[in-house]
């Protein structure tokens, strides 16, 4: 069976790449490489299309990179990089996609208690790797105050519990890594992203926390905050910190990606339950863990809705949002895992 294929990737900051070619017995055949880019020598257009001639549909991305690179050893190409080439490639077979591809969907769910909300986020993150639901945000709405911990973290070392517990706050374990989160209802935004693993073919995980909140940069820009990403997952401002971000990718091809930032914080709470080391705290170039945060409300003066409804407007107006409840099966197969696994103790201390 033979099909026609094509793709194309505007290089950020750089030009047009575009790729078509036939498939044949799982190979690309008759390959046209083209675009606005330049490259010198001529003769170095003919060596990149004879390098993805004949090569299999299935080949990784690395793999198509390095067939690139090397046809275009001493040349000069300018707007364009060979991973640029072969993501263009990925993208020509389906196995790359862009935003415009899909059609979000806003999942509203209504104030959600902390174990539950772990769950959440894997049950929607399964249904999208699955192909059970289209890509999707969240913005979480908080039952009761919380620290999150990362799926590695050491609960001791993290975690003051009995502190905790003195406040009113519960502790859980999320399936993602990185740091510690402190939460309370009122004063917090976070956002989880379902998206498809073709969403961030091609990208290292780093690169795929900047490419993902691109969007809320700008939604913050556009209301007052002075906005940038500070690899590898934080999003400040040049008074502090303003949230971080936390990613999973999951087996089944699904990618989740969720952040917290402050809209206000209880700064001697916080501090009292978490453990803040001082190795963390150097690394970062300050002296305290209260200097090191910059809550959005002093910022903007807005009230946290209003902070809400900016970003959304900015992610509706790039990408297209449809708002949707969630549904009673989903929601019933979070709260039987939050039951069975998020809240059992075991989990919570799976690295005491």
């Amino acid at each position: 069976m033979t099909t026609q294929v094509q793709g194309e990737r505007k290089v950020p900051g750089g030009k047009l790449v575009r790729v078509a070619a036939r498939v044949e017995d799982g190979r690309l055949a008759d390959v046209v490489f083209s675009g606005d880019f330049f490259l010198e020598p001529d003769e170095a257009l003919e060596r990149i299309r004879s390098s993805l001639e004949g090569i299999s549909v299935d080949a990784p991305f690395d793999t198509l990179t390095a067939r690139v690179a090397e046809a275009t050893e001493g040349a000069v190409l300018l707007g364009f990089e060979p991973r640029d080439v072969a993501l263009t490639v990925l993208r020509a077979l389906g196995r790359a996609t862009t935003w415009e591809d899909h059609d979000f969907e806003l999942v509203e769910t209504g104030p959600l208690e902390p174990a539950v909300q772990m769950a959440l986020d894997e049950v929607l993150a399964r249904q999208v790797a699955e192909g059970r639901r289209t890509p999707s945000l969240r913005i979480w709405d908080w039952a009761s105050s919380a620290v999150i911990i990362g799926s590695f973290q050491s609960l001791a070392n993290e975690v003051d519990s009995e502190a905790a517990e003195r406040h009113g706050v519960s502790v859980v374990r999320r399936i993602s890594g990185g740091g510690a989160m402190f939460v309370e209802p009122g004063n917090t935004i976070t956002y989880s992203l379902y998206v498809p693993g073709t969403l961030v073919a091609g990208l290292s995980f780093a690169e795929s926390y900047a490419f993902l909140d691109a969007w809320v940069l700008r939604g913050l820009r556009a209301l007052g905050v002075d906005a940038s990403y500070v690899p590898l997952n934080d999003i400040a401002s040049p008074l502090g910190k303003i949230g971080g971000a936390a990613q999973k990718r999951l087996a089944a091809g699904g990618v989740l990606h969720h952040v917290t930032m402050a809209y206000d914080i209880d700064a001697e709470k916080m501090l009292q339950i978490l453990r803040i080391g001082r190795e963390k705290l150097s690394d970062k170039g300050t002296r305290s863990a209260a200097k090191r945060v910059d809550p959005m409300r002093a910022q903007t003066g807005l009230e946290r809705e209003k902070v809400v409804e900016g970003l959304l407007d900015e992610f509706e107006a790039s990408y297209g949002l449809r708002r949707v409840p969630l549904d009673a099966a989903t929601l019933a197969d979070a709260e039987e895992l939050a039951a069975t696994k998020f809240s059992d103790p075991a989990w919570l201390a799976r690295v005491p």
